[in-house]
């Protein structure tokens, strides 16, 4: 009983050594945090702000350097500290706040006939006038050669532009033009995180590796391109929302994330440039509003002129999962659009189901091919989501597979099908998605279903002993009705931080957007992937946020004097929130009516603002 006893006691002591071991580590562990100094305590034995820092930082750290200084989003600086020395430099007389950095993420053609942009060109802004405004756009990069970023016509940079287009490795100052008027990349917090950046994987300069910031700066104000599509798919003329205005590039996203040291640095510089419209599509957690890096510097840039969008999220469709609500943000979540993709998944037993896909290569051959549920050919008890590794290729080979959206991303799933064997995959969507389609370039003959078609392809692979199918593919589908209704992945309010303050704010179009896309990777943004293309189409709140933020650039070209908070009421208060019909928007994943914490004040609707802003400048004369 003793030694029984004893050895209890030992585990004890052990367990608890360990603790204070680990304890001891962590506080000697450094990571990054902002530190927000009071511009106006500096004491008057220094000669600047920047002397005043370095005495700061060096009371509490002698080996510790500033990673950036901040002189426009807020007064201060970045860097590496320990637990303990940035609680010791949290009590020096001048010091706002020492915030631990937030790693962030991105929340990953036709909209502009769909949102009225073609009906009457007179209710716009000219082009010289659109020109005269700069949409800073804070993302992956650019990838500048792409016809989206064609300056042909456009005159000189606008006079007050104070930017700069960053050489790197790969990227010259020729890259930028009238049209690309500036490019700058952020990494400092990004390599202290996670180490050097390896220059054989991803571009240490403005280029996109990725393809997120080339399509959502396009989306906002590409260049008018003719011929535009993804193989072949939503063919037609792409321009972005404010085709006219000039775009500036600030990457602070890189393969590893998004770290908020950058995020600050790039809006500190967007500032300063001069930009007028800050597009962000990147979401990181939710906390107070004086601990939210983004919400701080996007209170700069709003009290400066800057209209501010950001991306929502794409947490749908569960209640408060929205972010970037603060009250000076304008937060913009998806629906959407009239087109779609329609493939159809044709069974054995006579029946047919629609789905979409953007597939373009062989296509299956005429005659059916046996179809399996994923969930049975699976060594994991997960096997329904068709996860790397997951599926026996004896039992996949030569057959049609059917797996659940969920646990990686849907792309995943089809290379995961096509490794083991398959030559076709069902995509069908659970609960949470319910019938809301969102197409992908797989890179196997695919359909993406809804809850209730893929419920009973299921059942009739359960209950046929030979259960066949194929799959047949049939392009581009305009004028797909209702539309437009809320994206099941939108992220959804009440507002977690201010319940009192509505989010979001508003939602645009954020489904199957096509815009411009990046030389670096296939459509499928996978490393399998060999393809290469100008124009791809994703979905996401990442899609939207750029359609409200080049919608602000031309409200902003019509009224230079209006302030962000003018524009964002402009947008909101000619959203709509129902049909022709006078029914409500619907919400995708239930089915039912959507609600004002689904999409704010409803769908952005461009052709209202402008008729609101004539109506408010004939009442004004």
């Amino acid at each position: 009983m003793l030694k029984l006893w004893l050895l209890q006691l030992s585990l004890v002591l052990i367990f608890c050594y360990a603790c204070v071991v680990a304890e001891a580590r962590s506080q000697q562990l450094k990571k990054t945090y902002v530190v927000h100094m009071d511009k106006s305590t500096m004491p008057a034995t220094f000669n600047d702000h920047f002397e005043w820092y370095d005495s700061s930082l060096k009371s509490v750290s002698a080996s510790a350097a500033m990673l950036y200084t901040y002189k426009n989003v807020i007064h201060g600086f970045s860097t590496r500290l320990t637990a303990k020395e940035a609680e010791s430099l949290q009590k020096q007389p001048g010091i706002v706040s020492v915030l631990p950095e937030v790693r962030y993420e991105l929340h990953t053609t036709r909209t502009p006939e769909f949102l009225g942009l073609g009906k009457s060109e007179t209710l716009f802004p000219t082009s010289e006038v659109q020109s005269e405004v700069i949409v800073g756009v804070l993302d992956t990069g650019v990838w500048p050669e792409i016809k989206s970023f064609d300056d042909t016509g456009m005159g000189p940079v606008p006079r007050g532009w104070k930017g700069v287009c960053e050489v790197g490795r790969n990227f010259k100052s020729s890259s930028c033009n009238r049209k690309l008027i500036g490019a700058r990349s952020f990494s400092r917090g990004y390599e202290e995180a996670v180490g050097p950046i390896d220059e054989t994987a991803e571009s240490k300069s403005p280029r996109d590796d990725d393809g997120h910031g080339t399509h959502t700066s396009t989306t906002a104000a590409g260049s008018v391109v003719n011929g535009a599509s993804l193989f072949g798919f939503a063919s037609g003329t792409a321009r972005g929302m404010a085709a006219q205005a000039r775009v500036a590039t600030y990457k602070v996203c890189w393969l590893a994330g998004c770290f908020g040291s950058d995020i600050l640095a790039g809006m500190d510089k967007a500032i300063e440039d001069g930009v007028n419209v800050m597009s962000m599509s990147i979401g990181g957690g939710l906390t107070d509003y004086y601990r939210d890096t983004v919400a701080i510097g996007a209170f700069t840039a709003m009290a400066q002129g800057i209209f501010v969008s950001c991306s929502a999220g794409n947490g749908g469709p569960y209640a408060n999962s929205i972010s970037n609500v603060a009250p000076w943000i304008t937060t913009v979540g998806a629906g959407t659009l009239d087109r779609n993709f329609p493939t159809y998944v044709s069974l054995g037993n006579g029946k047919s189901f629609s789905g979409v896909s953007l597939y373009s290569r062989r296509p299956l051959s005429g005659s059916m091919v046996p179809i399996v549920d994923a969930a049975n050919v699976s060594s994991t008890s997960s096997g329904n989501l068709c996860m790397t590794g997951s599926l026996i290729p004896a039992k996949v080979a030569g057959k049609i597979v059917v797996c659940d959206r969920g646990g990686n991303s849907r792309v995943e799933k089809g290379v995961e099908v096509k490794d083991a064997g398959g030559v076709g995959m069902i995509l069908t969507n659970t609960d949470s998605y319910g019938e809301e389609l969102v197409a992908d370039a797989q890179l196997l003959p695919s359909a993406n279903v809804g809850e209730k078609a893929g419920d009973a392809i299921k059942n009739y692979i359960s209950s046929d002993p030979g259960p066949m199918a194929t799959i047949i593919s049939r392009g581009t589908q305009l004028g797909i009705q209702p539309s437009p209704v809320v994206a099941a992945f939108s992220s959804r309010g009440p507002n977690p931080i201010t319940p009192e303050i509505l989010k979001p704010d508003l939602i645009a179009p954020g489904v199957n957007i096509l815009a411009g896309w990046t030389g670096a990777v296939g459509p499928t943004g996978l490393e399998n992937d060999k393809r290469h293309v100008s124009f791809n189409i994703i979905s996401g709140t990442s899609m939207s946020c750029p359609h409200v933020s080049g919608l602000a650039a031309l409200l902003k070209a019509a009224h230079p004097e209006w302030s962000p908070s003018a524009i964002r009421s402009a947008l909101m208060t000619t959203a709509y929130s129902t049909y022709g019909n006078g029914k409500t928007l619907l919400d995708i994943s239930t089915g039912q009516p959507s609600t004002p914490f689904d999409f704010g004040a409803g769908h952005v609707d461009p052709s209202n603002s402008f008729q609101l802003d004539m109506i408010m400048v004939a009442t004004s004369i």
